[in-house]
């Protein structure tokens, strides 16, 4: 399976982009999937999951009630909306794939990162 993400960039304090990543090779629904990001200087960080085949999702506290995960099964795609974005969301955004349930801290598939920079 490949992941491709994009629908990052420079945006404004407040903004409410949203991110994409498109699946090919599978059928989305056979796993779960998730959002990561890292920060330059900072380690790579969990954001958001969603889990196999179904919509049980979680998310990291720092953006529970700000970012919303949802796929999309006709268009074999996952999406990250990010509301009220803050100066400290800054990051490369990265998509994951896990063959298992839930997603793990290391899953076994990456998209390429797409890089959001919130201005003040």
């Amino acid at each position: 399976v490949q992941l491709q993400a994009s629908g990052g960039g420079l945006v404004p304090a407040g903004d409410s982009p949203r991110l994409s990543c498109a699946v090919s090779g599978r059928p989305i629904g056979r796993y779960a999937m998730g959002w990561f990001r890292q920060a330059p200087g900072k380690e790579r960080e969990f954001v958001a999951a969603i889990v196999r085949g179904d919509a049980i999702t979680r998310y990291a506290d720092f953006v529970k009630g700000r970012f919303t995960i949802s796929t999309d099964n006709a268009e074999n795609t996952l999406y990250l909306q990010m509301n009220n974005l803050k100066p400290e969301d800054t990051a490369v955004y990265y998509c994951a794939a896990d063959r298992s349930y839930y997603l793990g801290e290391k899953p076994d598939y990456w998209g390429q990162g797409t890089q959001v920079t919130v201005s003040s």
